[in-house]
């Protein structure tokens, strides 16, 4: 964790909550004004609070794209429902004798709304910011799964890697960086109640006003400004070590070895990741990903779609081409096919090796596997894995992919779905069994590129296809099960594990 991440995720925040105080107060006010509109509007705030996080996030992403706009709007819709609520129910509590003595007084309805009511109606205004801003702190770690930035990618490693230490120090700074806003918000608001008395002069509290509001301007417009610069080879870094480690090796040797600068944004899933870089206006220029991936996720496609005598990664290479206008670079060795990996007590008592093995014994086994492989789309799946082995478990559990290897660690599965290359599958002292039958095919690992990379970017870097392909072939599926261990378990920093990787390989000097 660093001092950028925290403030990374904090100026999140108060991005949101700008957003959401200049869309909140204005529903507020129509809410008090037209009370049947008021109901109306106040509903869909409050339906916007039922949706799932990341599923909004997800249907924002479509339109706004990933990156901090998709989650700050997010959050500023999560926080809309405090704001605009306590404001329509703090004018709506304004004393009725005031508002009759400022109409005595001569008041116009809109002079005394903005000099009578809505001052009264401030603090409990501020309430509703305070409550809008503590929710916030804690929904904004969902942002990491947009390109969103924040502090929710720490959070998504450390529970990956059992890292307590890392979740409860940013645990710790969430909790402060609610507890800092709560009480200063409630601070602006016992001075708005008149708890405090404010005797600053009215040119200084003009000049504070307007400073915050530039600043907050200020705030907004550095989240929503493109991150993308030219001349740089754009990335996003991965959710899990191996892809991280990947993004890391083609950063140093890219820097190593051309004039380019790699700039590796904030995390993002496979499929967000493909979605930003086959668009019309790529947000990458290139991912790491994976054949049988490519295949089946990105090109809704199936192993019985590659025809005979043609091998998945010519298939999927020569259909991403043509419908996608990109292509992947050569195979850099490692295949991070699902494998089945069962604990050290079934090797013990059973001394099964091939998923074969498996038949006999299976109704006295617990299985897991991360809710996907659960679903019904696509062949590669829980039913016609058991299907085309015949083997039928004792309970058959899905899991959250991030802590199905504490799942198995605690007893809970007997057998378990896992990848081939992840290095949790030796701290769990899993044995991965041979797919004797051969369900399961093939998942190389390569970069999948724009088409026209290589022609954008040849003044710049003439050799770019040349360095990015010096990995083709140099990391085997054995040294990604070290280097993730490496940074998994052992919990040494990626960017030194890949140079490291690099050095024994010959690829980059000491």
């Amino acid at each position: 964790m660093s001092i950028a991440m925290i403030w990374d995720h904090l100026s999140l925040v108060l991005s949101a909550l700008i957003l959401a105080i200049a869309a909140g107060v204005p529903l507020g006010l129509l809410a008090y004004l037209f009370p049947r509109v008021g109901r109306a509007l106040l509903w869909v705030v409050d339906l916007i609070q039922t949706i799932p996080a990341l599923a909004l996030l997800g249907v924002i992403m479509v339109f706004a794209g990933p990156g901090s706009p998709t989650a700050m709007i997010g959050l500023a819709l999560y926080s809309l429902l405090p704001i605009a609520r306590n404001c329509a129910l703090g004018l709506s509590q304004v004393p009725g004798h005031l508002k009759e003595a400022a109409a005595g007084m001569g008041m116009s309805p809109t002079y005394r709304l903005f000099r009578v009511d809505i001052p009264l109606a401030a603090p409990m205004l501020v309430t509703g910011i305070r409550i809008a801003a503590v929710n916030a702190i804690g929904t904004a770690v969902f942002a990491s799964f947009v390109g969103g930035g924040g502090l929710g990618g720490l959070f998504y490693t450390a529970i990956r890697q059992r890292d307590m230490g890392a979740i409860l120090l940013g645990t710790l700074v969430l909790m402060l960086m609610a507890l800092l806003l709560d009480v200063g918000l409630g601070y602006v608001e016992r001075r708005m109640s008149g708890t405090h008395r404010n005797k600053l002069p009215l040119p200084v509290k003009a000049a504070g006003g307007g400073l915050l509001a530039l600043a907050g301007v200020a705030l907004v417009a550095s989240m929503l400004l493109p991150s993308r610069t030219e001349g740089q080879l754009t990335l996003y870094d991965g959710d899990y070590s191996e892809v991280k480690l990947m993004h890391s090796m083609v950063k140093q040797l890219v820097e190593d070895k051309t004039g380019l600068e790699v700039v590796i944004l904030d995390q993002m899933t496979q499929v967000n990741n493909h979605n930003e870089l086959k668009g019309s206006s790529p947000s990458c220029d290139l991912m790491f990903s994976y054949d049988g991936t490519v295949l089946t996720t990105f090109l809704g496609l199936d192993t019985g779609d590659i025809p005979e005598g043609e091998t998945l990664y010519d298939f999927v290479n020569e259909t991403v081409q043509e419908r996608e206008n990109l292509r992947l670079l050569g195979k850099v060795g490692l295949n991070n096919t699902y494998s089945i990996g069962v604990t050290r007590e079934v090797i013990d008592r059973y001394g099964v090796s091939k998923v074969s093995d498996l038949v006999p014994i299976a109704g006295e086994l617990d299985f897991g596997a991360e809710h996907e492989f659960y679903t019904e789309e696509g062949s590669m799946k829980y039913q016609p894995f058991v299907d085309f082995y015949g083997l039928s478990f004792q309970s058959a559990k899905p899991v959250d992919v991030v802590l199905k290897y504490n799942a198995v660690e605690g007893g809970a599965f007997d057998v378990m779905v896992v990848y081939a290359t992840d290095g949790l599958n030796k701290r769990a002292g899993l044995t991965i069994l041979e797919d004797d039958q051969g369900f399961f095919p093939e998942y190389y690992g390569a970069f999948l590129v724009r088409e026209d990379l290589f022609q954008d970017f040849y003044d710049a870097a003439p050799n770019l296809e040349q360095v990015l392909e010096l990995l083709t072939g140099q990391v085997s599926s054995e040294d990604m099960v070290e280097l993730t261990y490496a940074v998994d378990v052992d919990g040494r920093p990626v960017d030194q594990t890949a140079h490291e990787f690099l050095v024994a390989k010959g690829l980059l000097s000491a």
